[in-house]
């Protein structure tokens, strides 16, 4: 029972401000009576200002005609000075609130306290929302509201928010401090000003309505940001595997267009600013809401590349959209990490690791599409007339140099896919890994070196079976060698200038070379042995009349080859010098003797040592490519041969008519 000569008065505080219990009965109590007039008396004026109407929410703190202050629309644009007087006469009047709520004291004053502060809770969480989506709608850097982690404040309390003029914010606002990473930005007014709201909410109750407002409009960000990027949240993976192949490429490089900016700006100053705006809260409520805010479209997506790695077809020349959809989260992987580190994001980073997973499953299975591919290609086409570059020499080794661009990430997909393991795959000759080292790999720093030539030396391997295969198509021996030289010349042109050269290692490059010169060796000696049997015998003796029968079928021999050899081509220029040198190093000195053998002016003698060099010189000049016909290098090569003859016989006619003089 009160005493007597004591007013009792019941007072039920509202909900928001404590759990619901039964009403008891409060004394009034003088001091503190007196201090919640004072409080009331310093904060009301401040709070009527800046009263918004009660019907009114935090999304409609966009129109200036919400306030029920018309001379000014917003608080926080008003001056800092009046921001910081309002959050002081806020906690002030929520402190002296808890202190009356547990003594004896007049229900009245509470209430208009308590009314005071719902006012107050109402304009800072209009401000709040007019900050997050006006000022600062998404994050062009996120080190400009990104600190130092020794600075990142832990205090509990708003009333350590301090203000610095509007000049010293201005110079220091994205300014460095000496010895500070260029990521290390002090903090803006917009963010301090955030945080300053949010502590103010948390502290009188109102932390649970904050993060709400917080949520709604950055998740609405960071939707129309990604938009704003390219990417389409909407796109499954059934409605890709139902797009055309070129629209399927259209949402692919506008994906890739966005991954970098979206983990790397977007996420990433999202979490910095959450992670600042809600400093004194836990870790574990910073990352709740970090992760309402992000986890959805980032699982979009992640997604949206694992849905690509299902959809795309498998075929060759669709895998550098694999690779490339593989190396762009495979780069973004620390930051991804890093980002999504706490246990609410953790299924960000699992459909990262999976999209990871499904990518290198599909590259793989479209490798193994290219293999099949090249075995199946028919022997049955026909040969290449001249001799020169196969249709399927061109297109493997350009495929294959294209391919070891992405080194680094196929080094990550082979790793643990060894050529040798599948039943399909035959193992290598022992003879053709011999000794062969991918040194050069380790040093580019391609990882699992030698998972990565094994890989490239099959692929390789398996395209000179097949040429092996096509050279049995000619009839004409001289002509298979010259085909093969020619297509494996082009393979080491190729590998000398991509990437395959590190890849594939120097022993590899010299023991190919040395089978371009068999090659062209076996030319020599199976299409050029009966003008190499009608020379004489240079240690021998012979008379002019053995050397004009010598000549004789020398010219026959020359003929006969000059004739089959019509249309025939070498088109890489040092291959061609090296056969003409050596068929001259053989031929010129042997005829140069015959030549001096016989009578000048005999018609046996056609043409000078000389001229046999440049004739040899220029042979084989036909371009050798598949799109030239055979009458077309044909006619080359008798308009060289009847050039030559040309001049000889112009020079004949020149020393007739000085031995007539």
């Amino acid at each position: 029972m009160p005493r007597k000569g004591m007013r009792t008065i019941f007072f039920r505080p509202s909900p928001s401000d404590s759990p619901a219990r039964p009403a008891a009965p409060i004394r009034a109590d003088p001091f503190t009576d007196t201090l919640m007039a004072e409080r009331i008396a310093s904060a009301e004026p401040l709070i009527g200002k800046w009263a918004v109407d009660s019907s009114s929410s935090p999304e409609s703190s966009q129109s200036p005609s919400t306030s029920g202050y018309a001379g000014a629309a917003h608080l926080f644009h008003e001056g800092r000075h009046e921001a910081k007087l309002y959050l002081s006469c806020v906690k002030d009047l929520h402190s002296a609130m808890l202190l009356c709520i547990g003594e004896y004291s007049n229900s009245r004053l509470i209430v208009r306290a308590h009314e005071l502060l719902q006012t107050a809770v109402r304009r800072l969480s209009q401000e709040f929302h007019r900050i997050l989506s006006s000022q600062l709608p998404y994050l062009d850097h996120p080190e400009s509201v990104s600190i130092p982690s020794s600075q990142i404040s832990t205090r509990s309390s708003f009333s350590d928010f301090e203000y610095e003029s509007e000049d010293e914010l201005s110079a220091k606002q994205f300014a460095a401090e000496p010895g500070m990473q260029e990521d290390e930005r002090i903090p803006n007014a917009v963010v301090s000003d955030l945080k300053a709201i949010a502590d103010c909410l948390i502290a009188c109750g109102h932390g649970k309505e904050c993060m709400d407002i917080y949520k709604i409009v950055r998740r609405s960000v960071v939707d129309e940001e990604l938009y704003h990027l390219g990417f389409e949240r909407l796109i499954g993976p059934s409605q890709m595997q139902k797009m055309d192949w070129e629209v399927q490429e259209v949402k692919i490089k506008s994906w890739l267009s966005a991954i970098k900016p979206a983990v790397q700006r977007l996420f990433s100053g999202e979490r910095i600013l959450c992670d600042q705006v809600f400093a004194a809260s836990p870790t574990s409520l910073r990352e709740s809401v970090f992760s309402n805010i992000a986890q959805d479209a980032a699982v979009a997506l992640f997604g949206f590349a694992e849905g690509a790695a299902k959809a795309i077809k498998k075929s060759p020349e669709r895998i550098f959209c694999l690779l490339d959809l593989y190396e762009a989260i495979a780069s973004l992987w620390p930051d991804i990490e890093s980002t999504f580190s706490s246990d609410a994001t953790s299924a960000v980073r699992s459909l990262a690791i999976n999209s990871l997973i499904k990518l290198g499953e599909a590259v793989r299975l479209t490798l193994g599409n290219f293999e099949a591919a090249v075995q199946k290609d028919s022997a049955k086409q026909s040969a290449i007339s001249s001799g020169g570059i196969h249709p399927l020499t061109r297109d493997v080794v350009k495929y294959l140099a294209r391919l070891a661009d992405y080194s680094g990430v196929l080094a990550d997909i082979l790793a643990d896919w060894p050529v040798d393991s599948s039943p399909e795959h035959p193992r290598f000759p022992d003879s053709y890994c011999a000794d062969c080292d991918s040194a050069a790999s380790v040093a580019a720093g391609y990882g699992d070196a030698s998972a990565m030539f094994t890989h490239f030396a099959w692929l390789v391997l398996v395209l000179l079976c097949k040429i092996d295969g096509k050279a049995e198509q000619y009839k004409d021996v001289a002509l298979s060698y010259l085909f093969l030289a020619n297509n494996l010349r082009y393979v080491l042109d190729r590998v000398d200038r991509s990437n395959l050269r590190h890849l594939l290692g120097e022993h590899w490059v010299k023991k190919h070379e040395s089978k371009v010169k068999l090659y062209a060796s076996n030319y020599e000696r199976t299409g050029w042995s009966k003008v190499f049997s009608s020379q004489a015998d240079l240690t021998v003796e012979i008379s002019s009349g053995q050397a004009k029968e010598s000549l004789r079928k020398f010219n026959a021999a020359l003929e006969e080859v000059r004739a089959k050899q019509v249309g025939w081509a070498v088109p890489d220029p040092k291959l061609r010098d090296e056969i003409a040198s050596s068929l001259a190093q053989k031929l010129v000195p042997a005829y140069r003797r015959l030549y001096d053998g016989c009578p000048r002016g005999d018609p046996v003698v056609r043409f000078t040592p000389d001229d046999l060099d440049d004739y040899l010189a220029g042979m084989l000049r036909a371009t050798g490519g598949d799109s030239e016909s055979s009458s077309t290098a044909s006619s080359r090569s008798s308009s060289h041969w009847s050039s030559l003859l040309r001049r000889v016989k112009g020079g004949r006619r020149e020393k007739s008519r000085a031995g007539d003089v």
